[in-house]
């Protein structure tokens, strides 16, 4: 089965055994929503005669594959989070500093999650598997979830399959 149609629970356990660092995810917290909110502004910038962008179109498209991972109020949660992204995104996508803000909200976020991979010691393989870059944000609305202490069930599942967070110690090998 292609990786991207997986179940949300699939994924995520993919995702979070590389992400067992808490260092590495708090970081993941802050640059994930950067990047969403960065293509926000990038992808904002372009609009078509009905006034929608490719970034709302994108969001369009995303949004079924969220909902239809087998994790309904995870799915909501992630397509809602980058919805907000995208509508902060929206203003300033028609303003004059949309280049610079958009790039370098990119390369911040981006520079967090690498930051983060030095916490955990395993580089990111998100070049190697594209469908990180959608499980990012779903992996960022489950942590959320969890932090307020929904989803006991699947981040349960998670832990077992992953094993817990931990802060990995620096000046061990990974």
């Amino acid at each position: 089965m292609n990786s991207a149609f997986r179940p949300a629970t699939d994924l995520l356990v993919q995702y979070a055994r590389l992400h067992r660092d808490r260092r590495n995810i708090l970081t993941h917290a802050v640059g994930v929503p950067l990047v969403v909110f960065a293509l926000g502004v990038l992808l904002g910038r372009p609009r078509w005669d009905s006034g929608w962008t490719p970034a709302w179109a994108l969001w369009c498209l995303t949004a079924p594959w969220y909902l239809s991972r087998g994790q309904v109020g995870l799915g909501v949660a992630a397509t809602l989070l980058n919805a907000l992204l995208l509508a902060l995104a929206t203003p300033l996508a028609a303003s004059g500093s949309w280049l610079v803000v958009g790039v370098g909200a990119l390369l911040v976020g981006w520079s967090a999650q690498w930051a983060g991979h030095y916490y955990e010691g395993r580089r990111t393989d998100a070049i190697d598997d594209p469908t990180r870059l959608l499980v990012g944000p779903l992996f960022v609305a489950a942590e959320a979830l969890f932090a307020l202490g929904r989803c006991r069930p699947l981040r349960e599942q998670i832990e077992r399959a992953a094993g817990p967070t931990r802060l990995r110690d620096l000046t061990v090998p990974a």
